[in-house]
């Protein structure tokens, strides 16, 4: 179950779109539903990417999703360029910083990236350069996090790239 606002309500795609904002739906605001209708999607074999720990949907200490669970990514080597993909890849617009020494707050679990060396070009975080998934010499209070100059708000892709957090309100996609 989810937790805070459910920002779309009768999510219907036909499956040739390119985002969820572009499938029809009741409108990107907060809406009166219950978590216990949240859903899931897995949109591709990649891992999920997210940023967490702040008020908006594009800032935050970032994530990713791999094997089963979350975890994060440590700032040796972290900079702007990083951030720029990462910010590309969640539809986000520009990058605006690239923070370390968990300015978001600490994660928890496993510490999933590190040494990661984007050249700001990348499509995805996981075209950059890095160690080996898991391997690192990191603690949480070096965990990376990342600050675009979107908000994700209304008609843009939201902080979750790889999977996607709905609630269909009434059971209907």
């Amino acid at each position: 179950e989810g937790s805070g606002p459910i920002w779309l309500n009768g999510l219907r795609c036909r499956g040739t779109e390119e985002r969820l904002a572009l499938c029809r739906h009741r409108g990107w605001r907060p809406h009166v539903c219950a978590h216990e209708e949240d859903a899931s999607a897995v949109c591709s074999a990649a891992p999920a990417v997210r940023l967490v720990g702040s008020a908006g949907r594009c800032a935050g200490r970032l994530e990713i999703f791999h094997a089963g669970q979350w975890g994060t990514v440590c700032d040796d080597l972290w900079g702007l360029e990083d951030a720029a993909v990462v910010c590309r890849q969640l539809g986000c617009g520009a990058a605006l910083d690239a923070p370390r020494a968990a300015f978001f707050g600490e994660g928890t679990g496993p510490i999933w990236l590190d040494d990661v060396r984007c050249q700001g070009n990348e499509s995805s975080l996981l075209r950059c350069p890095s160690s080996p998934w898991g391997h690192n010499n990191c603690q949480h209070l070096e965990d990376a996090a990342v600050v675009c100059a979107g908000t994700g708000d209304a008609g843009t892709e939201g902080a979750v790239v790889g999977t996607s957090s709905l609630s269909p309100c009434g059971g209907s996609w």
